[in-house]
This record gives structure tokens, C-alpha cells and sequence, in this order.
């Protein structure tokens, strides 16, 4: 006799959420510069986390502007959380962020090299939430970290401090060339993990996969383009 066949209870996909460090925030005309403090950006925005000297003042910056600046710190290039877009060098930033990509992305190469791509963690996380029982924590975090290339990146970092480590949460940008991933260092560096408009709007990525960064990306870009020089950006670390 036959055995009876088992029941299988299908899954549901379950896409995690994307991870934001860092939120870009369109500050509205109507907010004084006095209000946009650490403690206030819950009350105007919505957002808890603490001003982020992210940005780069513009060269050209003069005394008398300093007054329009959030958090400006004193340095060459000169750090701030934020200002008019026109006091700021946004082009500056978009340029070392490549630079420094493409050296990150050479060594790389030596590290990873002779190794195959690598499943980026996204997908076993994916995979966990669809089914934790069936696919614990555990079991997704050793499936990761057993590949090839994920584990020559964690002795290149085990022997590496400072800004040599490779993250491993840009794996899949990493894998996608050199090119790429200069490009994704470029404009995240001025749209950082989401952006909420004058108007109140949220752009962020539905997921960490590299396809829903690239779309959050080109919204992004598209929008801060588009606005006018006078609009005060500020920069948040969540």
C-alpha cells in the first residue's frame, strides 16, 4: 500500500524590511532653523535619531553663512547635518564617495578572488521569516557565513581594523562590479536610507535587496534634482 501523501502548507513570501541607518530629511520653509534639534525631529518629523554630520559645506562658504548651517564643524572639507542645498557640495561628496568606492571595490577583488558569488543575507533572512520554525535564525546565519567568499571576507576583516573592512551588508553591490558599486556609493552618499519630502513624503527601499535600493535610488535623485537651491536638507542618524 501507498504511503499517504504528506500535506504540504505552502509559505508565505515575507520580504524584510529595509535597513535605514541614515534618513535625509526636506526641511519646510516654515520651520524656524532654532527647531530643528535632535530632541525636536520626533515633534516636526516624525523621526527619532540625532543630527548627523553628514554633509559637506560648500568651499565657497563665507562667514556670514555659517548662521544658515546645522552642526557645521570645522575641518577641510568642513562636515555639517545640513543647509540650503546651494551651501552645500553635494557634487564634492558625490565624487570622493566614488573614489573611495572604486579602491574599496579593488580590494575586494583580492580578497573574494577565486571564490564564486555569494547568496546575499537578505535571502536567508527572507527565508527565516517566511518559515521560522522550519528555518530558524541560527540555521540562516550559519548558511550564510558557511560560503566561500562570505567567509574570506570575514578573515579579511578579522585582520583588518578601520575603514579597510568590506561590509558585508553591500555584498550583493560589491558583486554587481566595480562600476556599480561606485555608482551606489555616489548617490547614497547624498541620499543616504530614505528621504522624507517638504511635504511630509517617505522614499525609502521596500527591502536591503540591491534592485529595491537601486529604485529607491533613482526616486530619490529625481526629487532632490528637482529642488530649488534654498531648500534646507538635514542630515539624520536613526
Amino acid at each position: 500500500m501507498g504511503k499517504t501523501p504528506r500535506k504540504v502548507t505552502p509559505t508565505t513570501a515575507v520580504t524584510p524590511t529595509a535597513t535605514i541607518r541614515t534618513m535625509i530629511l526636506c526641511i519646510p520653509d516654515e520651520l524656524p532653523r532654532e527647531t530643528l534639534t535632535a530632541h525636536q525631529l520626533d515633534r516636526n518629523f516624525g523621526v527619532r535619531g540625532t543630527l548627523s554630520p553628514r554633509f559637506w559645506a560648500s568651499p565657497a562658504l563665507r562667514l556670514w553663512h555659517h548662521r544658515q548651517m546645522i552642526g557645521l564643524r570645522k575641518g577641510s572639507p568642513a562636515c555639517c547635518a545640513g543647509g540650503p542645498v546651494r551651501l552645500l557640495d553635494l557634487d564634492g561628496m558625490r565624487q570622493a564617495a566614488g573614489v573611495g568606492a572604486a579602491i574599496r571595490h579593488q580590494v575586494f577583488s583580492r580578497v573574494v578572488h577565486g571564490t564564486r558569488n555569494a547568496t546575499p543575507w537578505h535571502v536567508y533572512e527572507a527565508r527565516h521569516l517566511a518559515d521560522p520554525d522550519a528555518y530558524p535564525w541560527k540555521t540562516a546565519v550559519a548558511d550564510f557565513h558557511h560560503q566561500p567568499r562570505v567567509n574570506a571576507i570575514r578573515m579579511h576583516n578579522a585582520a583588518t581594523h578601520g575603514a579597510g573592512q568590506i561590509a558585508l551588508d553591500e555584498l550583493e553591490m560589491y558583486q554587481a562590479g566595480c562600476m556599480a558599486y561606485q555608482h551606489h556609493s555616489a548617490l547614497t552618499a547624498i541620499a543616504a536610507d530614505a528621504l522624507i519630502t517638504a511635504d511630509g513624503a517617505k522614499v525609502a527601499p521596500a527591502s536591503d535587496a540591491m534592485a529595491d535600493r537601486v529604485t529607491y535610488l533613482e526616486q530619490a535623485h529625481r526629487l532632490l534634482a528637482a529642488i530649488d537651491p534654498d531648500q534646507r536638507l538635514l542630515a539624520v542618524a536613526l
